[in-house]
């Protein structure tokens, strides 16, 4: 008799995995793909996020001074024989600055003691809403401290300075209306760039202190003195 050995199975052992394994890759089955399908059943593409660009905000119109305001620039010397000028300001961390000069350009000395009387008024002329003129600058927030006021004699010729502080705001004031004093004649002044000061706000003042020496203004023509 002839005995018979048996084979090994070592090769069907083999082929249980590998069979699996095309299976799986046939199918195109995997552990990504199964999340896939769990998450989107329906198989849906997803959407790819886009940053989207948003324009930015337009520039804030500057009001236009109106031409039926009377603005003492187009004059030579005002009869008060007072003429003033506004600077172009400065601004740092919301507080803005602006220099305001008045020189003596008729022919006789004038007399200065306290604070400019100054309202800010809008692009019509009109007084600028709930804006508060003070003499000081205590109710500015950061704004330096006011030196007080001091008796001065500006002979023709000769310039005394204030200083206007106020904090930054939505609103732009366009013209000054001045007087050296309060209850003296006014003039209407407008500076080189607009006040961004209102609506409800604060314009503190110094007072009016003399200009440094050798700061004079050029000679106007200039009312005659009666006799």
């Amino acid at each position: 008799m002839i005995a018979i050995r048996p084979r090994p199975v070592r090769s069907a052992a083999l082929a249980g995995p590998l069979v699996l394994l095309l299976v799986l890759g046939a199918s195109g089955c995997g552990l990504s793909a199964e999340l896939d399908r769990e998450s989107n059943p329906e198989r849906k593409p997803t959407p790819t996020q886009t940053l989207a660009i948003v324009p930015p905000p337009p520039p804030s119109a500057t009001p236009r001074p109106s031409p039926a305001v009377p603005d003492q620039q187009a004059e030579d010397c005002p009869p008060s024989g007072l003429r003033f000028r506004a600077d172009a300001g400065d601004a740092a961390m919301g507080l803005r600055a602006m220099g305001l000069d008045v020189t003596n350009c008729g022919d006789r000395p004038y007399k200065l003691n306290g604070y400019p009387d100054i309202t800010v008024l809008d692009a019509s002329g009109d007084p600028f809403p709930g804006v508060r003129t003070v003499e000081g600058t205590d109710e500015v927030s950061m704004a330096p401290e006011d030196p007080g006021p001091r008796p001065l004699t500006l002979d023709p010729g000769e310039t005394a300075h204030a200083s206007l502080y106020w904090r930054m705001h939505a609103e732009d004031g366009v013209y000054l209306r001045v007087a050296p004093e309060k209850g003296q004649d006014t003039v209407t002044v407008r500076p080189p760039h607009p006040l961004d000061i209102g609506p409800e706000n604060i314009l503190g003042t110094t007072a009016w202190q003399p200009s440094e020496p050798g700061e004079r203004e050029p000679a106007y023509d200039r009312p005659t003195a009666a006799p």
